[in-house]
């Protein structure tokens, strides 16, 4: 197959252009526009392959969308391009409206267009792939609830409200024009090549930096966390063999508060790069975010009942995975680090004490 992966450079994508050139005939084409999060080192291990192309192409630009689309040819669209972290929405939320919602706008009448012109047999297999998050659902605090796909929206941040509405957007694309689409909605992830704004990469850098590991409000917030690859896996079942119009849930049924979070990778450390006082000694609680979402939590029966999909690491495994990786790959980090990233950390978490 042909797929284009939108978003290819980023922490998500770049996992799911590894695995898919890692582990099948297809060829890939990414489309990224390499904002600060996007980054082509994490495709280094792939991008000498035959198979693997790459665009710098930004997807609210039509004419540039089409151009690549007709040229390659795909049989599936994943669409993974977004803003997609929440204290930035919070901080500035006209890119999230441009790039979720307008983006995702221009890339389904581009899609439209493309398929509308191919030979039946090339509609059967086509397929455009939505990749989601959990945060439209909003929050669970209080009930021991899961989100299932039939959970309804609740989005609190400008993030999660410009996701809902790409999803609703998709959704309405296959209903009325009848562009074949699915939909999955992950938990957080975490894992290898992760833009150190989040949290996990976050507190593994200011620890081995001795600086304050910032942690919001009393640190009891509630998420699921899944591995990257696991994610990248799952994704690619679902754009090759999931029922047109399908929605699925995928989690790693790793609920976790973020403080405990934060301490694993404390004793992580301690063990793997000892220093001379414990890591957990950095941890500092700040101010909470605006708005801040208490529980998510993801019911995963139904790709794995329809599927066959579980997840392959526990959080434990997983996290061990990860921090090897940062400590492994520090030619990566300082690439990040010299650039957005200190710029935006030391504005944003240095004076939230």
């Amino acid at each position: 197959m042909k797929i284009i992966v939108t978003g290819g450079a980023g922490f998500i994508g770049s996992a799911v252009v590894r695995h898919i050139i890692e582990n099948t005939v297809d060829q890939v084409l990414v489309l990224d526009s390499l904002t600060y999060a996007g980054n082509l080192a994490s495709l280094k291990t792939v991008n000498k392959d035959s198979r693997f192309s790459f665009s710098k192409t930004d997807i609210t630009d039509k004419a540039a969308v089409m151009e690549q689309i007709n040229a390659f040819q795909p049989d599936v669209i994943m669409h993974l391009a977004a803003e997609s972290h929440v204290d930035r929405s919070i901080d500035g939320p006209t890119d999230f409206i441009h790039t979720n919602i307008i983006g995702t706008f221009t890339l389904l009448e581009a899609a439209r267009n493309f398929y509308d012109k191919l030979p039946a047999s090339k509609q059967a297999q086509f397929r455009f792939h939505h990749i989601s998050t959990d945060e439209v659902y909003g929050d669970l605090e209080g009930t021991t609830d899961l989100f299932t796909e039939e959970t309804p929206y609740a989005p609190s941040s400008p993030y999660s409200a410009s996701k809902a509405s790409s999803d609703h957007l998709v959704r309405a694309w296959h209903r009325t024009y009848g562009l074949p689409v699915v939909i999955t909605n992950c938990s957080n992830n975490y894992g290898p090549y992760h833009f150190p704004e989040k949290l996990i990469p976050l507190v593994i850098l200011n620890a081995l930096a001795g600086k304050a590991l910032p942690v919001y409000g009393n640190g009891q917030q509630i998420r699921d966390w899944l591995y990257v690859e696991d994610h990248a896996r799952a994704l690619y079942l679902v754009a090759t063999q999931a029922e047109i119009g399908e929605t699925y849930n995928i989690g790693g049924h790793n609920e976790k508060k973020n403080i405990e979070v934060v301490e694993a990778i404390c004793h992580l450390l301690d063990e793997l790069q000892p220093a001379d006082k414990k890591y957990s000694d950095l941890i500092t609680y700040v101010n909470d975010r605006p708005g801040h979402d208490l529980r998510y939590a993801i019911d995963a029966e139904k790709i794995h009942a329809d599927l066959g999909w579980k997840p392959i690491e526990t959080f434990e495994s997983g996290l061990r995975k990860t921090v090897e990786w940062y400590l492994n790959n520090n030619e990566w980090v300082n690439d990040v680090k010299s650039g957005a990233y200190m710029s935006w950390v030391e504005k944003n978490y240095e004076g939230r004490k």
